[in-house]
């Protein structure tokens, strides 16, 4: 019997995902900005056989709290996602290239023809973290105050989707024939107007590149709320997982594939990434001790920023050694719900505000180890169900995703629980996904079957 596979990820930002890692001694002033730096670290990850390279992406500059935003430059100067993708596309050949893309803010035609031609470039290995956006600073960016309440986010959500995925459908795979005898460069027949008016969007019209080599760019998505979950059931190909426990993990886990068949979807067809972020030592307390002395980098106002923006309202003016008030939580959440609810929990269990800044984690279980640990640890979350893969943030880099790569990759290839070599080409391939047959050519089939 086959073994199950992992599925592995990374989200990479320029100095690594922790608040004070632009502080350590390998941090590189230029990276943000070095095309060069991010190509070796996309080839590091494809070294280590991941399926995809991810970037998550908000279309705006923090402009308020710049004084503390400062200490913690978080999207403050960072390549757009896209354009940084492409680049990588030559620089590697078979890790999956992955990017947040905002609903709220792009126009579905543009965003449909900037992953068709991605998944052209890299040769069909593009994916799209679908995104309503959580921030205000972006909403101003284009001419609003604020955000959208989250339901009509949702709703708009959906309808950029469908219209997305019909441009992508304008060819049929086999449109464009090349033929210099009859001077057809495309069949005229093999081509579909996209006709749609909606809540939110009218488009009239038709992409104008070929159908993308994988049908669809793979479809990602994350959200905690109702209506992300529903929203992931429907349409979503890899979804980020949520949980800060492998009990909560595999409550999530069963819950959103239990939402797919209701769709005439097969759950093995969305593939639940854990959040995770991993640090390898000699030991779980050796790893443990590295990560400490990066979180006493951390100046307390970043820590209560990070705090403010999740929990959607200030609390600096409580003592940092005494436990929050309950009724400082908000009644309700607008921007990231499953954020919301972490930094909830912990105010409800009692923890001092000093407490919550270091150990809040968005929505991430920590794992500390040797190799061996951490190989174990990831073994029980696929068996136990919690997860299908993860989706890692690596705090300081490039030193902790190298040690992943060389230390624990190795160990899970030895298990027979991670690939070895890449066997396929596309995004789809590594995750094991069907590829999305054309729209119109599967209304043909069932005119013909009656």
């Amino acid at each position: 019997m086959t073994k199950k596979q992992l599925a592995i990820a990374t989200l990479i930002e320029a100095y690594g995902q922790h608040a004070a890692a632009w502080l350590t001694d390998e941090a590189d002033p230029g990276s943000p900005t070095d095309i060069e730096y991010f190509k070796t670290i996309a080839q590091i990850c494809e070294r280590g056989k991941f399926d995809f390279y991810f970037i998550a992406d908000t279309p705006a500059c923090r402009t308020g709290d710049i004084e503390t935003w400062a200490r913690s430059p978080m999207y403050m100067n960072q390549l757009e996602p896209i354009t940084l993708l492409t680049a990588l596309a030559g620089a590697t050949s078979k890790i999956g290239l992955a990017a947040t893309a905002s609903t709220s803010f792009y126009e579905p035609y543009n965003l449909a023809r900037l992953f068709a031609s991605l998944d052209h470039i890299s040769g069909g290995r593009a994916g799209w973290n679908v995104v309503t956006s959580a921030n205000d600073f972006a909403a101003r960016n284009f001419g609003a105050d604020r955000l959208p309440p989250h339901a009509k986010r949702y709703a708009k959500a959906k309808e950029f989707y469908e219209v997305v995925t019909a441009l992508w459908d304008t060819w049929e795979d086999d449109a464009f024939i090349y033929d210099k005898e009859k001077q057809l460069n495309f069949d005229p027949a093999k081509m579909h107007l996209v006709d749609h008016e909606g809540e939110f969007f009218r488009v009239n019209g038709a992409l104008n590149i070929a159908r993308p080599p994988q049908g669809y760019p793979v479809i990602l998505e994350a959200g905690g709320s109702e209506a992300g979950k529903e929203f992931a059931a429907q349409t979503a190909e890899a979804v980020f997982g949520v949980a800060t426990n492998i009990d909560e993990a595999i409550a999530f886990y069963a819950d959103q594939k239990s939402r797919m068949p209701k769709y005439g979807r097969n759950p093995d067809h969305l593939k639940v990434m854990a959040g995770a972020t991993i640090v390898v030592g000699e030991s779980a307390e050796e790893a443990k001790a590295r990560f400490d002395k990066w979180q006493a980098l951390i100046h307390p106002d970043v820590g209560l920023l990070r705090i403010k923006q999740d929990i959607e309202t200030d609390l600096s003016d409580l003592p940092l050694d005494e436990p929050v008030p309950v009724d400082r939580i908000p009644a309700e959440s607008n921007y990231h719900r499953s954020y919301f609810d972490e930094v909830a929990g912990m105010i409800r269990r009692g923890l001092t505000l000093r407490e919550i800044c270091q150990q809040y984690t968005r929505a991430k279980v920590t794992l500390f180890g040797s190799p061996e640990e951490i190989a174990d640890l990831m073994q029980e979350w696929l068996d136990r169900e919690a997860c299908d893969g993860f989706m890692i943030t690596f705090p300081v880099i490039p030193s902790t995703l190298t040690d992943f790569v060389e230390k624990v990759v190795p160990i899970l290839q030895q298990r027979g629980i991670f690939r070895e070599e890449y066997t396929g080409s596309t995004l789809r391939e590594h995750l094991g996904l069907p590829r999305p047959e054309n729209r119109h050519v599967m209304a043909q089939k069932a005119a013909v079957n009656g």
